[in-house]
């Protein structure tokens, strides 16, 4: 039976080092009330940008010396909560960063409007003006933004909101990573092992179908007991949304979530049409994928089993980052000697740990990236490894090229560098295993499972919430019965050519934590779709596109996303990344069954 570990447990070397933000938390403290009496301080300069250029100059500095400490101070305390999200002290802690972050929106809220009041074209001369280099991508969202932007006492209302509209997402956290159990499920051999979110992956791949059936049946029937609670922390969340969306005069929720970071929503619109137009080659992969597992009915616990397959790879955390190294060296020897820190420096947190939360993320923090993960020895854990390094690499450089005001990037650009990685790794293990048809196999069998989870599953959850805000704006309820026929319907779709869509699948919605960070998951499809194109660049020995992928991942927020991948190389304003990519996926299923056929 496996052995769940406590953080006590773990050799130090394989947890993070926070010290390097704050020195204890008794600094952190410290912080804390710096930044309280900042913000105290800060919403006293209300009335004064109208005084002159140097008093907006010397507000917009305070405000992002303000911004940079509660950033620290709001990481720090997350990633302590994410430790053990049942320490109380560190769920106090993470609280009372949420509730800071309100006062300091707060204190800040007059400053947009005020702007905006100043005499006409005196903005676009600050953002001409060398002095105010800093913030003239600040400054320029506050133009875009016009329309959509309240009065100073308002701007202050929805910034007071903030905290309450943030609290389905936080009751969410603290019941799916704290408060629930889902018991115990088959293992292997048939001894029972504890269920949670970071395990079902592995169970869900196991060679045994009777292992694969009990963990998805019982982690989706144990997500649906807590069904009508999650419903209505979802309904808050995406009635919070419509709140946001409608005081600042949006048309709809995603336009208000799209609009901020310039990108038409055409953009999701064509993302789905052409994902539509790939659910053929999806459902030709997956009745390969069928015969391979020799099985009668391919049942959606199915979806992650592997066939058996005398190719394993099986690395501790220390190999799988010696092989990470090795797969990025495309990208140049200083971005291999910067990210062989990472291990050794201790800017990552590896494995799962009782209460610890699930699944894996990068924090860009200013003194460098820090990484959780709950690796396993398997190829995804090495892949996720890959995954995360490339956030955190992005992170790293953004934050060494750019001042901490334009240091930030999008959401829409931050998978890109971490699919490019793994696209990487998967290229460069074909590459060492050339001759084993066995290992081609299996590699481009994970390919094909990364291109069905991130490209066609990502592409169906943003169908999912686009739909559920529809649901919600037009006045219909949100309830579990509701969103779990909707959800689905959706997998009926994008699976029901070559699966049994078992009724469980209704209940996947509810584990899905992406949701609470709305119009979010089809950035995952966008970015891989991107990923493909670039790192195909990188491995064809273009100087050129290696040059211009490197020096995006220095750009941070310094431009708008979509111009962004410009410099990198690829046009996501088109629908052509994605169709090359689906190309790409087509090939790859060919070669797949090719290989199959000729192993008989």
């Amino acid at each position: 039976m496996e052995k769940e570990l406590t953080r006590e447990t773990v050799d130090p070397r394989y947890t993070w080092d926070l010290t390097r933000i704050y020195a204890s938390d008794e600094a952190w403290e410290e912080a804390f009330a710096a930044v309280k009496a900042q913000a105290e301080a800060f919403a006293k300069r209300a009335g004064t940008l109208s005084h002159g250029r140097e008093a907006v100059l010397d507000a917009l500095t305070a405000m992002m010396r303000m911004d940079e400490t509660f950033f620290a101070l709001h990481a720090y305390a997350m990633m302590k909560n994410n430790e053990d999200s049942t320490n109380a002290k560190y769920q106090a802690m993470s609280d009372r960063a949420g509730t800071l972050a309100g006062v300091v929106a707060a204190a800040c809220s007059f400053m947009e409007p005020e702007l905006l009041a100043l005499e006409e074209g005196e903005i676009e001369k600050m953002i001409a003006d060398p002095a105010f280099a800093e913030y003239d991508r600040y400054l320029s969202g506050v133009l875009r933004m016009k329309a959509h932007t309240l009065t100073a006492s308002e701007e202050k209302l929805m910034a007071m909101a903030s905290d309450a509209c943030n609290a389905s997402a936080t009751a969410y956290e603290m019941l799916s990573y704290a408060d629930m159990n889902l018991g115990k499920t088959r293992g292997e051999n048939g001894e029972k092992v504890q269920l949670t979110d970071a395990r079902l992956l592995s169970l869900l791949s196991s060679k045994d179908r009777a292992v694969r059936k009990a963990a998805y049946t019982n982690i989706m029937n144990g997500y649906n007991k807590f069904g009508n609670t999650i419903a209505a922390t979802y309904a808050g969340q995406v009635k919070a949304d419509i709140f946001n969306s409608r005081a600042h005069h949006f048309d709809s929720s995603r336009q208000a979530a799209m609009f901020p970071d310039e990108i038409d929503e055409k953009v999701y619109d064509s993302l789905i049409e052409a994902v539509h137009g790939g659910i053929g080659t999806l459902n030709e992969y997956l009745s390969v994928k069928k015969e391979q597992l020799g099985v009668p009915v391919l049942h959606m616990y199915d979806l992650y089993a592997e066939a058996e397959n005398s190719f394993e790879i099986g690395m501790d955390v220390e190999e799988a980052f010696k092989v990470f190294l090795e797969a990025v060296k495309p990208l140049g020897e200083d971005y291999v000697r910067d990210a062989s820190r990472a291990l050794p420096e201790r800017w990552i947190d590896v494995y799962e740990t009782k209460n610890k939360r699930s699944g894996a993320y990068s924090c860009g923090t200013l003194c460098h990236p820090y990484v959780l993960l709950n690796h396993k020895n398997t190829y995804d854990g090495l892949s996720t490894l890959c995954h995360e390094m490339g956030h955190a690499m992005h992170s790293f450089y953004s934050n060494k090229n750019q001042p901490f005001a334009k240091a930030d990037y999008t959401i829409f650009v931050a998978e890109v560098a971490s699919t490019c990685n793994e696209i990487l790794l998967s290229e460069y293990l074909r590459e060492q295993y050339a001759g084993n048809k066995q290992a081609q196999i299996a590699l481009i069998g994970s390919l094909l499972q990364h291109f069905r989870t991130t490209v066609f599953r990502q592409t169906m959850f943003a169908e999912f919430e686009y739909k559920a805000h529809c649901m919600a704006e037009s006045g219909e309820s949100l309830t579990r019965d509701s969103l779990s026929a909707m959800y689905y319907d959706l997998n009926k779709l994008y699976y029901g050519g070559a699966c049994k869509v078992d009724r469980e699948v209704a209940y996947e919605w509810m584990r899905i934590p992406h949701f609470y960070n709305s119009f979010y998951v089809y950035k995952y499809a966008t970015s891989f779709c991107a990923a493909v194109t670039l790192s195909r660049g990188i491995l064809d020995g273009d100087k050129e596109k290696l040059a211009a992928y490197r020096r995006f991942l220095t750009l941070g927020g310094s431009m708008a996303p979509i111009e962004e991948l410009k410099v990198a190389g690829v046009d996501m304003s088109t629908p052509k990344p994605v169709c090359d990519a689906l190309d790409y996926f087509a090939e790859l299923v060919m070669q797949y069954q090719n290989l199959l056929s000729e192993e008989g």
